[in-house]
Order: C-alpha cells, then structure tokens, then sequence
C-alpha cells in the first residue's frame, strides 16, 4: 500500500508499521468502528468510479480513519506486550491497556528509537559478533587459565617508578642521579662512568658507606640499589670508586685461602688443586669450612676476647671451649641469609678494636641497633679477607660467579680485530725516522737503537747550549719533565704514608696496585707504593744528574729515565728491581 505524500525513504524504512496489515490480522472486529467501514467503502467506490480523484482530499480522509483507530484503549499489536519468544500473553490476561497521549505512535511517521539506547545496542553486537583472540603466550597461563585472551587481561602501561639517588666521591663531590626502582649496582656503576668519561675496565663499584659506625661493603653488581638504601640511615651514602679485588679470588684462590684456615684443607694434607677450591664453595651441596682464631667484641661492652670461630653456610659460630667444635660448644653469633659483610673502618678509634684488620656482620634491618652488630679482628690483613671473602661465597654461591663471567662473555662477544691490539705504551715507544720528506717506522731493531742514541745525544747538546746560553723557557723540556707527571691519574701529590696505605686497601689488595706520591722526607723525590701478596711496599724514586740533565731512577742510576711517565710505562713492561710488575693504578675521579 503506498501512502500520497510520504516520502520514499519511509516507505522503507525498517521500523515503519503496516497498520493495516497488522491490524487485519490480530484486531478483534467488533473494535473497529462502523464509521470507519463505511468510510472506506465510499473511498473505494469513489476510487473505482472515478479516476480524476483529488489526491489531498484523499489523504485527509485516510488521516482522520487512522486517528479514529486510538481510542483509550489500544489493540493487541500495539499495546499488549510480547514474550521473550516472540508470543502473545495468554489469553486469559487482560489485553487492553490505557495507552498515555505522550505513548501514542503515529502511523505516518517512524518510529524514534534513542541514540544512547541504539549505541549501546550496536556495541552489544560488536562485541558478540567479534571473534575471540587467541592468546599468544599460552605457556605464560596458569594450568585453569583459559588460552584466550579475556578483556582486561592484558598489562596496563604503568609509568615506571623513579628515584634519586646521591652518590659521592673520594674528594667529596656529589652527584644526584634519577634511576628506575629495579636498577642494579652494575647498571648504576656503567652509568657513572658514562657520565664521568672514564675507561669501563669492569672495577667500579658502588660503596655503601656508614661514616659514625666506620662500616662499608662494597655493592654486589646484582643488588637493586633502590632496595639496599632502604635500609640505611640519613647519615650513610653511597661511594663511587674502584675495587680491582672484587672478583680477584677467582683467578687466584691460593692467596685468599690460605692452608690453615680451612678445614678440608688441613684434611686432605693441602693437596687440593684451585678449581676444587673454589668448586667446594659454590657448589651447594658440599660443606665448606673456616676456622680460626677471631676477637670478638663482646655485646654492651667495649672489651674485646679471642674466641676459636668456625664459618660454616648455616652461619658464624664461636667456640665457648678452646678450639672444639661440637655442637654443644658452639655458639652461634650471625646468620648469613639475613646479614653483610662489613670492612671496619678506624676500628681503633671508634670501636677500641685490638688490630687494624676488623670487619662487622650487620643484619640487613632499616635501623639495627648497636647491639645487633658483631664486630669482630683478625690477626692480619691475609685473615681478614679470607674469613669475608668465604662470607660472601657461602650467601651468594653461584650467583657470585655469574656476575664475573658477565664482563668477560660481553668482551668475548666483540668482534675481533685481525691484528693484535698493541697497548698504549707500546704505541709511545715506536721508533720514527723524520730525516727525508715523509717519516717512516724504523723496523729494523738495530737501526732503531743507534736512531735513539744518537737523538739523545743530540738532544742533550741542544739542552745544554740553551742552559749555557740563558734562561729556560717554561715549555723547555727540562723543565717539563719535572712536572708533566702531575698530570696523570696515578699521581696523587703531596698524600702521606697513612693515606697512600688507606687509599689502596680501598681500592682492592691485589699485586701491581700502586700509585706515585711526593716524598714527605725528600722534597726533590718521589715514592712509589706499590702492593705485592697483600702487602704495601715503598720505593723512593730519587733525581740524578747526568751531563746538567735530571733523571729519575729507582735503582740508584742503573737504570734512567728522564720523566716519570716514561719510569712508569718501562715498569709496567718489566718487572726489573720491583717485586712484580705495575698493573693497576689507584685513580680517583671528580663527579
């Protein structure tokens, strides 16, 4: 049935409602008025009688009829509810109900359905009508998790959480740097010394430092920064420096363990090669041991007693008779899973320690009381570092060595250069020869020694004319080699005895550590310190004169040099009057 006067649009519209067609099929006759029959009855018969029909008064009339359709009371396609399934109530209900002005629909005009409500529908079928994504990390859901993706179940983007943290340096300068909660005392260490532009070797450290205790430790390279300084107080800070010893027991086991300190040692008559050594402490299932005699500082007071102690990885136990160890004469003094090493620092002063080579055992609490801490002396600096060396092997284990094997898997993983590297010293020393118009490398051996004497002796006669001629120049170069060397790392200045033994025992105990100094005694001289077998050794480095011009040498003039940097490089190469070549200098740089 097509309608005058409504647009196309309506006609097909999806909610439009045929009233007729409905109204035929579910209306009971006697509702429909008689008017209305006989109204369109003359319609029709007017229709076929007459074809010129008046279209407007055709459509007014057709009004009016449906109009005349809402009485106060509706039919059952417009007003009774349906089912959920589509059907008719029963008829026993009533099927008539007053119909509101406000809720009566209009035939000529479709039906207006909210946006909100048509939304809401249309996200409904969005939602049921997507397929479900599969999840692919399946491997990552518990056993009762579904493979599939639920909504919500994917990790939101959190923003990562930061921190300050202020670290200092020997001199005193500090640096404040922002770092994630999860950062590492490695990562920490390689972003130092990024910033700082110093040489990445794999020995910085960061140091945990309690100044009124006189503790510190060095950081283990897996430890989360964030979490160690929660635990320290307002007073203590964090120390950038180097320590060459960190992971020297792995390559040389013997001199931190000595014979007599561990038990299965003095079992097995001291026949146990290094790689079991070591093997017997990481692996957790062996039963390693340490013994000796400690002094112990006895809680609430400030007296000390020497007590047979014994290291086991259940903890720090100290024998109350003699040297026995059985069960019922020890006494346990620390535990391992919960507590530190700790170096003591002025141990004489501040805690009245009997020997300089005293370390602590500090439980890992925000605030631990004094009470809590065992301070304990070894005879010696050899004891000291064994007993905390083996401390830290029995807590960590393997995880200790994982963190040596990563700088050497990272080298390894560079790629390598077809021709060996050659060092910075043996750079220096090449021999050149600039007679013609384009230098050349002498290769020659011979050629380049006779090239070298014969250089010196003309530079010598050229020093000596100026000297005779007037005065020298600042940039004269015998006025350079008296002060070039202050501009290296390895020299410390004017530092004394005391210092020069504090800031190598800082820097790690092991052989070829040193740094150069003025002499306190001499003022023309210097000293070379230098650290062999965990021993500090001294060395005076006196001036010569040879034909009016000034040498250094550390063998009363057998051996020459005219500059210190050139003493230091041939020492580095040779071991000569020294107890072992220079390896490592003490360095201390500026944040």
């Amino acid at each position: 049935m097509a309608l005058a006067g409504c647009p196309d649009s309506f006609l097909h519209h999806p909610y439009r409602i045929d009233s007729v067609d409905q109204t035929s099929a579910h209306a009971r006759r006697d509702l429909v008025e008689p008017g209305f029959q006989e109204q369109s009855s003359r319609l029709s018969l007017n229709h076929q009688g007459d074809d010129d029909v008046d279209l407007e008064a055709l459509v007014n009339d057709m009004n009016s009829s449906f109009e005349s359709l809402y009485t106060p009371y509706s039919v059952h396609s417009e007003s009774t509810p349906l089912l959920h399934n589509g059907q008719l109530p029963a008829s026993g209900t009533n099927s008539l109900q007053p119909v509101s002005p406000k809720q009566k629909v209009q035939r000529s005009q479709p039906v207006r359905i909210m946006a909100v409500r048509r939304l809401q529908e249309e996200e409904q079928f969005r939602t049921s009508s997507l397929p479900a994504i599969p999840n692919p990390f399946p491997e990552l859901c518990s056993p009762t998790s579904s493979p599939v993706l639920a909504p919500g179940s994917l990790p939101q983007n959190q923003p990562a959480n930061k921190q300050d943290i202020k670290v200092f340096t020997e001199d005193g300068t500090c640096k404040v740097v922002e770092i994630l909660a999860d950062m590492t005392a490695r990562d920490l260490c390689q972003l130092l010394v990024y910033k700082s532009h110093c040489v990445d070797d794999n020995s910085w450290t960061l140091v945990e430092h309690h100044p009124l205790l006189g503790l510190e430790r060095c950081l283990e390279d897996h430890e989360h920064v964030v979490q160690v300084e929660s635990t320290m107080g307002s007073e203590s800070k964090f120390l950038f420096r180097k320590n060459y010893a960190k992971y020297e027991f792995f390559k040389n086991p013997v001199n931190f363990f000595p014979e007599q300190m561990v038990a299965w040692c003095q079992q097995s008559n001291g026949c146990i090669p290094q790689s079991q050594l070591l093997q017997n402490f990481l692996n957790s299932n062996s039963c390693p041991e340490i013994q000796g005699f400690l002094h112990v500082k006895e809680q609430g007071r400030k007296s000390w007693k020497k007590q047979y102690a014994c290291l086991r990885r259940s903890g720090l136990y100290c024998s109350t008779k003699g040297s026995s160890k059985e069960p019922r004469h020890l006494q346990l003094l620390a535990d391992l899973e919960d507590s530190n090493v700790f170096s003591l620092v002025a141990g004489k002063k501040l805690h009245n320690a009997p020997t300089d080579y005293g370390f602590c055992i500090k439980p890992n609490r925000m605030r631990s009381e004094t009470k809590e801490l065992r301070f304990l002396c070894a005879d010696d600096e050899q004891s000291r570092t064994c007993w905390m060396t083996a401390f830290r092997l029995l807590k960590y284990g393997m995880l200790l060595y994982q963190n040596y094997r990563i700088p050497q898997q990272r080298k390894a993983a560079l790629p390598h250069f077809t021709t060996p590297i050659r060092s910075v010293s043996e750079n220096s020393l090449v021999a050149m020869d600039f007679s013609g118009q384009i230098g050349r490398v002498i290769e020659n051996p011979a050629e380049a020694q006779s090239a070298a004497l014969e250089e010196g002796y003309a530079w010598r006669k050229r020093s000596t004319r100026m000297n005779i001629l007037g005065s020298q120049s600042p940039l004269h170069p015998s006025m350079l080699n008296t002060v070039i060397h202050r501009t290296q790392n390895w020299f410390h200045g004017r530092i004394s005895r005391e210092e020069s033994h504090r800031i190598i025992k800082q820097q790690g105990l092991v052989d070829g550590l040193f740094l150069l100094r003025d002499s306190q005694s001499n003022p023309k001289a210097f000293v070379l310190t230098l650290c062999h077998h965990q021993k500090i050794k001294h060395f005076q480095i006196l001036p010569c004169e040879d034909d009016g011009q000034i040498f250094f040498s550390l063998d009363d003039g057998s051996t020459k040099f005219t500059d210190l940097i050139q003493l230091v490089e041939f020492y580095q190469l040779n071991k000569g009057v020294l107890p072992c070549k220079l390896k490592h200098h003490c360095i201390r740089v500026a944040l």
